[in-house]
C-alpha cells in the first residue's frame, strides 16, 4: 500500500511511551531507555511501505564503545546535564516537528510549513531540492531520496524532500506513530510538552540534548518544564 493511501480504523491500544496523540502532540526521545534495536525503523518502513535505501527515522550511536562517568554509565541523559561524560548513547533521530523548525525558516518555495496543531508538514509540489532544510536542520530529518549529488546547489535538483510525519494520519483516527507504538522499550515518547517531561522525571531520565536544541524542539516557554 503507498505512503499517500494508508488507511487506519483506530482500535489498536496505544503504548505505554504515547500518552496524548492529535493537536499539540509532540515526540521526543528517552535516550536511556534506547537499546538500538531497529524496531522503530522497521515499523516506519513496514506502516508507511518506505523503501529498504530509505528511513524516516534512524537510530544514531554516539561515542560508541566508550564508558561514562562513574555511576552515570546507563543515565546518558543525566550525565550530560551535569556535563560529565555520557558514554555510548543510542538517540532515535527523525523530525521532532519543532516549534521553532530551521526548516520552515529556510525553505525559500514555503514547502515546508508549521501548521496550527503542531504537526510540520512537506507540500511536494512546492519543493525545488534546494537542500536547504538539511542544511539548516540539527537532527538530520530531511531526506532526499532521489537526488543528483552534486548539482543541487546549482540547479536544485536535489528531490523532493522526504521525513519523518509523526504518523498524522494515524493520530487522526487515535493511534499513536508506529515506531513509538513498536518501541520494546518505550523509548519514543508521544504526548504534550508536559506530559512527556513528567514521564522522563518519573523515570529519572535526563534531557540529551542542549538547551538551544531544546528551544528549538519545543520553544522556550515548554521547553522550561524540562
Amino acid at each position: 500500500m503507498s505512503k499517500s493511501n494508508q488507511e487506519f480504523t483506530g482500535d489498536e491500544v496505544m503504548g505505554d511511551g504515547v500518552m496524548s496523540v492529535g493537536e499539540n502532540t509532540r515526540i521526543f526521545p528517552d535516550v536511556e531507555a534506547c537499546i538500538d534495536c531497529g524496531g522503530c525503523v522497521v515499523a516506519c518502513k513496514r506502516t508507511w511501505d518506505v523503501p529498504r535505501d530509505e528511513q524516516r527515522i534512524s537510530v544514531a550511536t554516539m561515542l560508541e564503545g566508550q564508558e561514562g562517568a562513574e555511576g552515570l554509565n546507563a543515565s546518558p541523559g543525566r550525565a550530560m546535564e551535569q556535563g560529565d561524560n555520557p558514554g555510548e548513547t543510542s538517540i532515535p533521530m527523525q523530525c521532532y516537528h519543532c516549534s521553532n523548525a530551521p526548516c520552515v525558516s529556510v525553505c525559500p518555495t514555503d514547502s515546508l510549513v508549521s501548521l496550527e496543531d503542531g504537526f510540520v508538514d512537506v507540500r511536494d509540489s512546492l519543493c525545488v531540492g534546494c537542500q536547504y532544510c538539511l542544511s539548516a536542520c540539527p537532527f538530520g530529518a530531511p531526506q532526499f531520496p532521489n537526488s543528483d549529488e552534486g548539482v543541487a546547489n546549482l540547479f536544485g535538483s536535489g528531490g523532493t524532500m522526504d521525513k519523518c510525519t509523526m504518523c498524522e494520519e494515524r493520530q487522526s483516527v487515535g493511534k499513536g506513530p508506529a515506531c513509538a507504538e513498536e518501541c520494546s522499550t518505550d523509548a519514543i515518547l508521544v504526548g504534550e510538552p508536559q506530559q512527556i517531561a513528567d514521564e522522563l522525571e518519573k523515570r529519572d531520565s535526563g534531557v540529551f540534548f542542549n538547551d538551544v536544541a531544546m528551544n528549538v524542539i519545543f520553544g522556550e516557554d515548554e521547553a522550561e518544564a524540562f
